[in-house]
């Protein structure tokens, strides 16, 4: 049985027992486990490399969406118990990714190769729009996971007035050194398994470690964009009531900033489109 019998098999397998773990676990309901299905075997399927990324996204993520719970379920509107997603949630935050590996596919089938312009400038634009995409994604993660624990009073965006925390567009230094750190990981994920399944010069291989400062800045990058488009674009309003700080107007709520124009969805899809755009024009010039 040649590789590409393999590897779509390995691909489904690895996938479907992820999958059924993370809707045992509450992770994802049953339409975000089936959608999370699909997405992972395509990644695999196609290409280790896009596969590690979104594994370390999709780990990292839900093990930081479970870390300070009883924090979390105080200043939450939304809170669901073990940050349960379902498919709108899964595609929303891989869904440019998969028609990007399914171009990559089409044009190289399963050939793992270095980001190298000289070899094939396509490819370059297409797989670190990919990295840019799952660094955009860790980091927005992470720095709001983690930024809501912080004790670091959080400031808006656009004003740098100080917020109540879960505010949209709300920033804070931790949330952006772990959006670094996020981008930095995903970076690694794309990098280290190269050198043991992609084929390349040592001239080249050596520079593919810059995918990792890329992808930190990438990380940030993405966290930012997202806070600006949250600022303005995204409705954030302190309800009396419920004491919390939610995403819709009401008669009890008190507009703290944006406008009801996007949701939490639409201004992660921008965000993951602009820097994807952003870190495959920046690796197109380095690399």
């Amino acid at each position: 049985m040649d590789k590409q019998m393999i590897q779509p098999i390995v691909a489904a397998i690895i996938s479907s027992i992820i999958a059924f773990r993370a809707y045992r676990k509450k992770s994802l309901d049953l339409s975000g486990a089936l959608a999370g299905f699909i997405v992972m075997t395509l990644h695999i399927a196609v290409n280790f490399r896009f596969g590690a990324m979104l594994l370390v996204f999709f780990f990292t993520s839900s093990k930081l969406t479970k870390y300070g719970l009883e924090t979390k379920r105080k200043l939450d509107a939304e809170f669901k118990e073990g940050g349960q997603r379902n498919w709108i949630q899964v595609l929303s935050n891989s869904g440019i990714a998969s028609l990007l590996v399914l171009v990559a596919w089409k044009l190289t089938g399963h050939q793992d190769k270095c980001l190298d312009s000289k070899e094939s400038g396509s490819m370059v634009y297409l797989v670190s729009a990919i990295i840019g995409h799952y660094c955009c994604c860790n980091g927005d993660t992470w720095s709001s996971e983690l930024g809501i624990l912080s004790d670091e009073q959080p400031r808006l965006i656009t004003t740098l007035k100080p917020v109540r925390r879960g505010t949209n567009g709300g920033v804070t230094k931790a949330g952006l050194l772990a959006a670094a750190a996020a981008g930095s990981v995903i970076g690694l994920a794309f990098v280290l398994p190269g050198y043991l399944i992609a084929s390349c010069s040592l001239d080249v291989a050596l520079k593919q470690l810059l995918v990792i400062p890329i992808s930190a800045l990438a990380g940030v990058s993405g966290s930012v964009i997202d806070s600006l488009l949250g600022a303005t674009l995204q409705f954030s309003g302190f309800c009396s009531v419920r004491n919390k700080v939610v995403g819709k107007p009401g008669p009890t709520v008190k507009k703290i900033s944006g406008l009801s124009i996007l949701d939490n969805n639409a201004v992660n899809l921008v965000s993951i489109l602009l820097t994807s755009a952003l870190t495959s024009i920046t690796c197109s010039y380095i690399f």
